[in-house]
């Protein structure tokens, strides 16, 4: 589906990094790249406000990662990664990223959620009584309800060269002879059957 974009359009972005992080790692293994997917989800529209929810990690060396985002024009939202008892993780935003885009819906005409999460189907479902509402994520690894109740959808893995950094594209990860060694390729495709 495809929806008019046109400049006097506000719009504001909410970015689900741990979402696009992961799906990137797993499918390319490589890292996001942030900046063209803030332009392709500006799209020439007035951005009226940009943010990237992170999990802060044990470690606490994401600090580059978020001076990196703010440098763009991206504004970062951080929250500790939870550790239970059990040692069970758990690190999301989603509802705060449903809390801040009802918040700012009335003021907009056009609201990016960066994300492939189905739990964000409700949220788009409401925020579509009030505004327009684009999704962006890589194809493979998002909902497909998601995809279907978006105004519009982009798909990240239509043009892995944009949206990823660095290295040759890969398609995925078990089925890519990308990342092994060429001696192994070869040697594959030589053998000879006895």
């Amino acid at each position: 589906m495809s929806i008019i974009k046109h400049p006097d359009q506000r719009v504001a972005i909410f970015i689900d990094a741990q979402n696009l992080y992961h799906s990137a790692r797993n499918l390319y293994s490589k890292k996001v790249n942030f900046g063209n997917i803030l332009k392709e989800a500006t799209a020439g529209r007035k951005l009226i406000r940009a943010v990237a929810y992170v999990i802060s990690s044990e470690a606490g060396d994401e600090k580059d990662f978020f001076e990196a985002l703010v440098k763009l024009g991206i504004e970062t939202k951080a929250k500790d990664l939870q550790v239970f008892a059990g040692g069970a993780k758990k690190g999301d935003w989603d509802v705060g990223i449903a809390v801040d885009a009802i918040r700012n819906a009335p003021r907009l005409d056009a609201i990016v959620i960066v994300s492939g999460d189905g739990d964000f189907v409700p949220l788009v479902t409401h925020l579509q009584t009030m505004t327009q509402v684009e999704v962006m994520a890589f194809g493979q690894s998002s909902s497909k309800t998601l995809r279907e109740t978006a105004d519009d959808f982009i798909d990240l893995s239509a043009d892995t060269r944009k949206y990823l950094l660095g290295g040759p594209r890969r398609t995925n990860r078990k089925n890519s002879p990308v990342g092994r060694k060429p001696a192994q390729v070869v040697r594959k495709n030589v053998r000879k059957k006895k």
